[in-house]
């Protein structure tokens, strides 16, 4: 993994596992809907459970990146003051 600031870029192998786990954890449960020995009514309303758990999912890990990110850039325009207030500071005492 090589470093850019803050951010790590991930490998492919990770790339490749974290969808590789979604895509079997999605399809293992669907499948397991099909399956169940109930109406097709119970079916509906479970897959229905499940794309909404998974929507649900990736606005949650979305929002909260976001968040992140916003302070991350809050904290750096915060740095940059303090560093220009600091600079001034140093400046003016020379």
């Amino acid at each position: 993994m090589t470093k850019h600031g803050l951010h790590q870029d991930h490998t492919q192998a990770w790339v490749i596992q974290t969808w590789l786990s979604f895509i079997l954890s999605v399809g293992a449960t669907s499948i397991g809907i099909l399956y169940l020995p109930v109406d097709n009514w119970v079916k509906g309303y479970m897959g229905m459970g499940l794309v909404f758990t998974v929507g649900s999912t990736i606005s949650l890990t979305k929002t909260q990146r976001d968040t992140y990110e916003a302070k991350k850039l809050t904290s750096r325009l915060d740095d940059a003051k303090v560093e220009k207030i600091l600079a001034e500071h140093n400046h003016l005492n020379l």
